[in-house]
């Protein structure tokens, strides 16, 4: 059986991408992703984080460039870590007959976890983009955070080796995962 897929770009604003890990990396792996899913008719749907800091309009709030979402694509602008939590996000993916959601953005240890951990929650198959997910920049006044690397990598296995009764789960690069033509999606095998 065939699900049908959307790929969510989380929090990829100037703002967060000025303090990112690998920023250029990450961005143009997830801009590529984009691309490929557009091209096989897979929905795009951008995830904006909405807060003091992050004030709509402003530069900083606005999604980067290479990644701002099309003319007709769908926006879920959120309040929390979570991108489901009083945002529409779920009725608008049922309404698109989405079963599964690939995850990438902004960071890894928060709103991409928590977006992640929601899906699986909510009834969705997950794809985590091993390389399409980032977090911020570490320095040493950043006390018992790990550094950005091994939060990544540790993100990346934990989703690897977590079971969900009736949900599958895969961590894949981003130029692993792979569309085919008109929306159905294919996703190598683990």
């Amino acid at each position: 059986m065939s699900s049908n897929t959307a790929l969510l770009v989380i929090d990829m604003q100037n703002a967060t991408v000025a303090m990112a890990y690998r920023a250029a990396e990450t961005v143009a792996a997830i801009a590529a992703l984009s691309e490929r899913a557009r091209a096989a008719g897979v929905p795009v749907v951008t995830v904006r984080q909405r807060g003091e800091d992050m004030v709509p309009g402003t530069e900083g709030w606005r999604v980067v460039p290479e990644l701002a979402p099309r003319e007709g694509e769908p926006v879920v602008d959120k309040t929390t870590p979570d991108s489901f939590l009083d945002t529409g996000l779920d009725e608008m993916l049922a309404a698109l007959g989405v079963t599964e959601v690939i995850v990438t953005g902004f960071a890894t240890e928060v709103c991409v976890d928590t977006t992640a951990r929601q899906a699986l929650s909510r009834g969705y198959d997950l794809v985590v983009v091993a390389d399409g997910h980032t977090t911020s920049v570490r320095t040493e006044a950043d006390g018992d955070l790990v550094p950005a690397d091994r939060s990544i990598a540790q993100h990346n296995a934990v989703f690897r080796l977590m079971g969900w009764p009736g949900r599958r789960i895969r961590v894949r690069a981003a130029a692993e995962v792979e569309f085919a033509a008109e929306g159905a999606r294919s996703v190598r095998p683990a």
